[in-house]
């Protein structure tokens, strides 16, 4: 199915001006400086401005992606609950998963052969762009509910495994590290002791 048909895609909030931060601000703007490389979103760190009346139909909802839909990474951020009041600045696209697991849709998007496929489809020279049309009409595979699950499960394990593996790496280096400098700095103990053995 393409993915216009199992979620809304849309255009984020169209502020006029440059958005200014406002200490008083009662509501987040989230840009896509606030999406780190892995696609996760820091809504915390986001500028605060007042959000116009009759405009609360922009705030952002637990399950929604957001999607970079300029520059060279086009990756999509979930939306996570208990996030607080924060809208989509533009020029990201927000899709709204209606009729798909969302973290389903957000891991297919992310996944490195549709992050191809995406970058075929993006236009401009300069600024590469990626238009809610060709969004909407990316194909995604639907399995059952229980296999959308069953796939979200495995590739957040699959990511706690490298992350693991990072980090043993690091602390392997760093304890080689830390090994070589006694070596090449040997302390006065293992000095009498090395005499001693002799």
């Amino acid at each position: 199915m393409n993915l216009g048909e199992l979620a809304e895609v849309q255009m984020g909030y169209p502020f006029r001006s440059r958005v200014e931060h406002d200490p008083q601000g009662d509501v987040a703007v989230i840009q896509m400086r606030d999406i780190d490389d892995a696609n996760r979103l820091h809504a915390e760190e986001a500028i605060r401005v007042a959000l116009p009346k009759g405009k609360s139909h922009h705030l952002l909802r637990p399950g929604d992606l957001l999607f970079r839909s300029r520059g060279g990474r086009n990756g999509a951020a979930h939306v996570q609950e208990g996030i607080e009041a924060a809208v989509l600045a533009a020029p990201m696209l927000l899709i709204r998963p209606h009729s798909v697991l969302p973290a389903y849709l957000c891991w297919y998007i992310n996944a490195p052969v549709t992050q191809a496929r995406l970058a075929a489809l993006a236009e401009g020279t300069s600024v590469r762009m990626i238009s809610a049309e060709a969004l909407r009409a990316l194909e995604v595979p639907l399995p059952p509910p229980a296999m959308q699950q069953r796939i979200v499960q495995i590739a957040a394990l699959a990511e706690q495994e490298q992350a693991l593996v990072a980090r043993i790496a690091s602390l392997r280096q760093r304890l080689t590290s830390h090994r070589l400098m006694q070596l090449a700095h040997p302390s006065p103990v293992h000095l009498s002791l090395e005499k001693a053995a002799r």
